[in-house]
């Protein structure tokens, strides 16, 4: 008996990478419920985990022919997973790239034929935007202002009417001046540059985003969960000064905190 029960513990072998493959599962569990909790996506999350642990279960079974159709279903699924979490998949692959190694400055410069967007535009003119944000917020002036880092956001730049302008508080002040017809929408700066003015950004569905914020916060929101862009929004109900990055707000801020907030992102 004794000799059975040694055997038994000899036959199974852990190595210390099986112990790091738990833990980057475990990891990468973790950052998806992180990502989709509080979503209608999660429930469907834990249904397709539900439907591949009774595969498994079925599997170790032999039940052949159960084990056949659920194969079938899951080996498909992949393609619909991909349809249903599109945007939960950007998202993640955009957390990833930002947090990852070679996404740090001093890795990258080391890569020295390789063409980086480093620091393209580190320099955008703050004081222009605080300014306007300033006035704009005495006067009660609706505006969702959007500053690209590393990409113009083309896509979103065109659904909207090209300015390519040179950054000015006074240009950005009759963009939303309320009876410019260009004031709906939100103005995209990219490298000191006004790039459009009344495009379309994508609406968050973040829950967590409070019921009293409008259509321009949630687009501010929605555009900086997709993109390492940052937005600046004035309310025109009360307006009050709020910053956006990564879909986090940051609301009833003063001029000298959107300011430092801005500085921090954009040196000059």
């Amino acid at each position: 008996m004794l000799m059975q029960h040694i055997s038994f513990f000899t036959f199974i072998s852990i190595r210390w990478l099986d112990f790091l493959d738990i833990f980057l599962v475990a990891l990468l569990m973790y950052q998806l419920y992180n990502l989709l909790k509080g979503t209608v996506a999660i429930r469907i999350l834990l249904g397709i985990l539900s439907l591949y642990l009774v595969w498994k279960l079925v599997e170790s079974l032999k039940m052949e022919l159960l084990d056949e159709i659920l194969g079938q279903f899951i080996g498909v699924g992949v393609i619909a997973l991909i349809i249903v979490f599109q945007q939960e998949i950007r998202r993640f692959l955009l957390i990833v790239g930002n947090r990852s190694v070679l996404a740090q400055p001093r890795i990258r410069k080391r890569f020295g034929n390789w063409k980086w967007n480093e620091d393209k535009t580190a320099a955008i003119n703050t004081k222009a935007i605080v300014k306007a944000c300033f006035n704009m917020s005495k006067s009660k002036t609706g505006a969702l202002i959007v500053i690209s880092k590393d990409n113009e956001l083309k896509y979103h730049a065109s659904t909207g009417d090209r300015i390519n302008g040179e950054l000015t508080a006074n240009l950005l002040e009759t963009i939303f001046f309320k009876n410019n017809p260009m004031h709906d929408g939100a103005v995209i700066i990219h490298d000191n540059k006004i790039k459009a003015a009344r495009c379309i950004m994508p609406v968050s569905d973040n829950p967590k985003i409070q019921d009293n914020y409008g259509l321009r916060h949630r687009a501010a929101a929605g555009i900086t969960e997709n993109s390492t862009a940052v937005a600046v929004i004035v309310s025109e109900e009360t307006g009050e000064l709020s910053f956006c990055k990564d879909g986090n707000l940051k609301s009833r801020l003063d001029i000298d905190g959107l300011k430092s907030l801005l500085e921090r992102e954009y040196k000059n």
